[in-house]
């Protein structure tokens, strides 16, 4: 199903205004003589909760590749030092991160037991100290490139494993925050290899997406769960044409789920991007994102309701820069490409974070003549338009009363949606004028609350209507000034 989309009125103008273009100057996080490098595969490499900031990386300072750590407390204003995850004798790599409140999960890809396995620990007080290192994966083959994500209690954690002769995707579940762990669960099967996952889970809503060359040449494939990763449906293909789909990057909302992923359909490495909106039954038709003479590589996305954000990494400068671009209305239409780095060397790997209205990016960089790490930040580039209020079932759709009425010049909205889908909110003059759009996008389950200032309207009678599925309602305000 393709919903209909409409532009925040006030955002169209709003990609050339300074609300989308506050992004500050590039931050070092490292300073050593080894190579510092981020998860490899898409899996995020930084995560938040309201100000404190957290990454993760590899790195060799030590004489092999080891995990570390820092964060920031101040929105990434300032960064702590870093902190070393892993010491043994062998060598860590492709560090995963996920953050809620003060538990920090943290996933890896070690050789400590001969042959690479899966690791995971996690600090239970937003970083400072940290659980031993837990061995998730005990096989004689290959397991690496792990991603992995939260909700609530439940962890679930993705990764390829050759252990049948050729790259599988594997999955492991917590049920308890990552205390204990289940047994291992194979989502794909076939006599090619599938690699690379990216994994995303809401409420008991998990995807899973992946690169599988079955089909004579690379394309996407997912799977999706409804009880939390227990059951898992069948393989379903997304991509389909003679070229490579790799790279792959999922996230998710609710019943929302955002796919983003690199494609050499049109001759060289674009970036693509498509969604679902019924927890990954189905899919909408592949959207070209980029359009550039050099390879686009490595996207990552991250979502807040309708604004979706991706970063990547692109060559159409003569050597790979960041790059960025945003949707406000849930995919239908995109901002022009920005670019984030210009410093003369390779900036790669990017991974990208919303906290509130703040955007956190962090990516390996050479500019300093080895590879280190760099963070950069956009402290108001997701524009927040409504707030919700409970994310409880409502009973069925209302629009309430606005409060106050009359009001003088602000005023807040509140209304309240059973199903996830697309949502107008619109304000018209007596005439039938349309005056704003409060709201124009997706929205999950929940009760919400849309602010409206008139401080640019006269005084008179105004109405405000809301339309999402079948349901429309209207109701009258008065300005009085």
């Amino acid at each position: 199903m393709k919903y209909i989309k409409l532009f925040f009125i006030i955002l169209i103008s709003g990609f050339h205004h300074p609300l989308f273009s506050q992004w500050e100057g590039d931050t070092r996080l490292t300073n050593n003589s080894s190579l510092s490098m981020p998860a490899y595969n898409n899996a995020k490499s930084v995560g938040s909760d309201g100000n404190t900031i957290h990454t993760v990386w590899s790195d060799g300072r030590d004489g092999n590749q080891e995990l570390y750590y820092k964060r920031s407390t101040n929105a990434g204003i300032s960064w702590g030092a870093d902190v070393r995850l892993t010491n043994s004798s062998g060598s860590s790599y492709y560090p995963a991160i996920n953050v809620s409140g003060n538990t920090v999960l943290v996933t890896w890809t070690d050789n400590r037991d001969g042959n690479y396995e899966i690791y995971f620990k996690r600090s239970d007080d937003g970083g400072n100290l940290w659980s031993a290192d837990t061995r998730l994966t005990n096989n004689s083959s290959v397991s690496d490139y792990p991603s992995i994500d939260a909700s609530g209690s439940i962890v679930v954690i993705a990764w390829q494993d050759n252990r049948d002769g050729n790259y599988e995707i594997y999955l492991k579940r917590s049920g308890d925050g990552g205390n204990s762990w289940g047994a291992d669960v194979r989502l794909s099967s076939n006599s090619s290899f599938s690699e690379y996952p990216s994994v995303t889970i809401s409420g008991n809503n998990v995807n899973a997406a992946w690169e599988d060359n079955r089909d004579g040449n690379r394309e996407i494939y997912s799977k999706y769960s409804t009880d939390g990763g227990t059951g898992w449906s069948s393989e379903n293909r997304l991509t389909n044409n003679s070229s490579p789909s790799t790279s792959v990057s999922v996230t998710s909302e609710g019943d929302f789920v955002d796919m983003t992923w690199s494609d050499q359909r049109d001759g060289n490495w674009e970036i693509y991007y498509k969604y679902s909106v019924d927890g990954g039954i189905n899919f909408g038709t592949d959207q070209r994102l980029t359009n550039a003479s050099g390879n686009s590589w490595y996207p990552s996305i991250a979502t807040d309701d309708a604004f979706i954000h991706i970063c990547w990494q692109d060559a159409r400068d003569g050597n790979n820069e960041i790059y960025y671009k945003l949707s406000t209305d849930g995919g239908a239409s995109w901002s022009g490409d920005t670019r984030l780095t210009n410093d003369g060397g390779a900036s790669n790997t990017p991974s990208i974070n919303i906290s509130g209205s703040a955007l956190h990016i962090v990516w390996s960089d050479n500019r300093d003549g080895n590879t280190e790490m760099y963070y950069k930040r956009n402290p108001s580039g997701n524009p927040i338009g409504i707030t919700p209020v409970s994310t409880l079932i409502p009973s069925g759709y209302s629009l309430s009363q606005n409060y106050p009425n009359p009001f003088n010049p602000a005023t807040n909205i509140k209304f309240s949606i059973p199903a996830a889908g697309q949502v107008n909110l619109i304000v018209y003059d007596i005439s039938g004028k349309e005056i704003a759009v409060l709201f124009s996008g997706r929205l999950n389950t929940g009760e919400y609350r849309a602010d409206f200032n008139a401080s640019g309207l006269p005084s008179g009678v105004y109405f405000y209507r809301l339309n999402s599925g079948k349901y429309s309602s209207t109701k009258k305000m008065i300005l009085v000034k």
